[in-house]
Parts: C-alpha cells; sequence; structure tokens
C-alpha cells in the first residue's frame, strides 16, 4: 500500500478509507474511518451543512491522526455525534 511505502520513507501519512480491516492488513499506520466505499470522505445522504461538517470532521481526524505518533497500525475514529 501507498502508505506504508510513504511511512517508510519518511512521510507521514493518513488513510481515510471504508474498508478499515483492509487498511489494517496491509499495514498503514494511521486509518481513519470514512463512510461507504463510494464516498470514503464524506456521506451525500446528508442534508448539504451536515455533510459538510461531516466532512470537516473527517478531515480533522486525519490531520489529528498525523499528529499523532504510531508505532503499530491505529485506527482512528470520527465521532458522528458532532457531525
Amino acid at each position: 500500500m501507498i502508505s506504508k511505502e510513504l511511512d517508510k520513507s519518511g512521510i507521514v501519512n493518513s488513510v481515510i478509507t471504508a474498508f478499515k480491516s483492509i487498511a489494517y492488513n496491509v499495514g498503514a499506520n494511521r486509518i481513519i474511518v470514512g463512510g461507504d466505499f463510494t464516498h470514503p470522505a464524506g456521506n451525500p445522504d446528508l442534508p448539504a451543512d451536515r455533510e459538510l461538517s461531516y466532512r470537516v470532521s473527517i478531515l480533522r481526524k486525519a490531520i489529528e491522526a498525523i499528529r499523532t505518533e504510531v508505532l503499530e497500525p491505529a485506527i482512528f475514529n470520527v465521532d458522528e455525534s458532532k457531525e
């Protein structure tokens, strides 16, 4: 996975995905659980204002993950109650 190779090169990154088990099994270090597989960074079924808030929450969680030092794969969940 690209994420794993970037980490090996010293480039800190996070992966937003609907398939956390796959990302975990291939060794991605920072996994953000997003929406479904067609919209991992959002949810088009939400009203526009809530959808925007949800997207922002996912991106903030990805930034938080990048700032977090990890030694093994870690899963970061978005708090959907804040959308």
